[in-house]
């Protein structure tokens, strides 16, 4: 257990009863307001689109995606811009630095704090403070308060904060110098824990690349460090063991089910009927079983070409692009859509082996230079089949697979614990402010 998990705060001296269950109870001396009491509820409001004079222009205009998008407290900039004569059509508000704009639709509960003036569209509203206050208490305050803000949205089709539902949620107000002082403390103690988060992110990363390297190394040099090696006579895969032979992709598949690309989509989705996989249910680690698309099951006689049987490998070859999977019993008989290959083989291959050999970095490298367009949008099926890859004996493929499979298995298990680590800080972090901002805790002394 680290330093900020094992910390313990002095309470205040003296509570009283709110009358807001996610507050408790506050400090006596603090105030029990509804928030119209302390802030203006501005609403937002956007241009006609199709008048390219409102757009463009110099004045900052909010939409819940630009909060959602934020990775910190302060809103500068936003994705579009309106002109002065766009501000003037819609009724638009421009508010102050230093006001609070929260999303109220599409979801609830993006935050941030003004950063220059700046209006909104519809999708969010503004909170300009009535009096002199410490926004970033309040910033602090509704992130502590937002599930309670959220549980107020309505609505069929969204759910949207209406601004009278908005209006009377209740909120504590301390006095200046504690909203100040509480501030202040949670910016240290935030930074604090989200500096740790970084550094064991980071840790996962480097875990990540490490497993990628070894994976890479394993299957085109093998994992015996003292065999003798010789050029494969490819630029890009370099020395390779003596023993090993040079192969495309397409040798290692059978006659009768070559490496193939998927169908269109067809038809509409039938609770019974045969399940389809696309590129984007295929992950790093495995199939993704929940939310295949199924379909009419005269499509097992029409696309027998592209049908999976359990041990085949799915490659994404658009969406998550250079993914691999292999097929679980489960999926016997589905299909696949052209946004995904089917790579089969044969009984001489080691099907994990394989599995590990496209994944590799060496394989994707390979793909990447012959991939549509300057930016990657897809793997062309003729580039996949023709793919040069070392080929071990049958037994070496297994031991690779094997040896990888261990290594994976211990960076797997290392990489939970980091995560679960993270998100001991990320609820130790909601607790503080939780405890901070409603007044269970004092820390008025507690600035280092």
């Amino acid at each position: 257990m680290n330093k900020a998990e094992s910390r313990t705060f002095r309470p205040f001296s003296a509570y009283k009863s709110p009358g807001a269950e996610w507050q408790g109870r506050v400090p006596t001396h603090w105030e029990v307001k509804r928030l119209k009491d302390l802030f203006r509820v501005v609403n937002g409001a956007t241009p006609k689109t199709t008048s390219p004079e409102y757009w463009d222009g110099k004045i900052v205009w909010v939409t819940p995606d630009d909060l959602g998008k934020l990775s910190h407290s302060e809103i500068r900039s936003s994705n579009r811009r309106i002109t002065d004569q766009g501000y003037d059509s819609c009724g638009a508000t421009l508010v102050p630095e230093g006001s609070l704009v929260l999303s109220t639709r599409a979801p609830i509960g993006h935050l941030a704090i003004a950063g220059t003036p700046l209006c909104t569209n519809q999708g969010c509203r503004s909170l300009v403070f009535r009096r002199l206050a410490i926004p970033r208490y309040f910033y602090y305050q509704f992130i502590a308060a937002r599930p309670t803000i959220a549980s107020h949205g309505q609505g069929s089709t969204f759910a949207e904060l209406a601004r009278d539902a908005l209006s009377v949620v209740q909120i504590v107000e301390p006095p200046l110098a504690e909203q100040r002082a509480i501030a202040a403390f949670l910016d240290q103690e935030t930074a604090r824990i989200d500096s740790l988060i970084v550094k064991k992110e980071r840790l996962i990363e480097l875990l990540q690349e490490k497993r990628a390297a070894l994976i890479s190394r394993a299957v085109t040099r093998g994992i015996n460090s003292k065999v003798p090696m010789k050029d494969s006579g490819v630029e890009w895969l370099g020395m390779i063991p003596d023993h090993w032979e040079v192969k495309r992709l397409w040798h290692l598949t059978p006659s009768d089910r070559r490496v193939m690309y998927g169908i269109v989509l067809p038809g509409p989705h039938v609770e019974d009927g045969v399940p389809i996989v696309k590129g984007g249910d295929v992950s790093s680690e495995r199939l993704r079983l929940d939310g295949l698309n199924r379909t009419d099951k005269a499509i097992e006689s029409r696309y027998a070409r592209s049908r999976l049987h359990e041990g085949d490998l799915v490659y994404a070859i658009r969406g998550s692009i250079g993914d691999v999977a292999m097929v679980p019993a489960e999926l016997e008989g589905s299909n696949l859509t052209q946004d995904a290959a089917r790579v089969a083989y044969g009984a001489e291959t080691y099907g994990l082996w394989l599995l590990y050999l496209l994944k590799s970095s060496a394989t994707f490298a390979q793909l990447e230079a012959g991939a549509l367009g300057a930016t990657i949008r897809g793997i062309n099926i003729r580039d996949l089949k023709r793919t040069v890859i070392p080929v071990p004996p049958g037994v070496e493929q297994q031991a690779i697979a094997d040896y990888v499979d261990g290594e994976s298995e211990k960076a797997d298990r290392l990489i939970a614990k980091i995560h679960e680590a993270i998100e001991r800080l990320s609820e130790l972090r909601d607790a503080i402010i939780s405890a901070a901002v409603t007044g269970r805790i004092d820390v008025r002394e507690e600035l280092a």
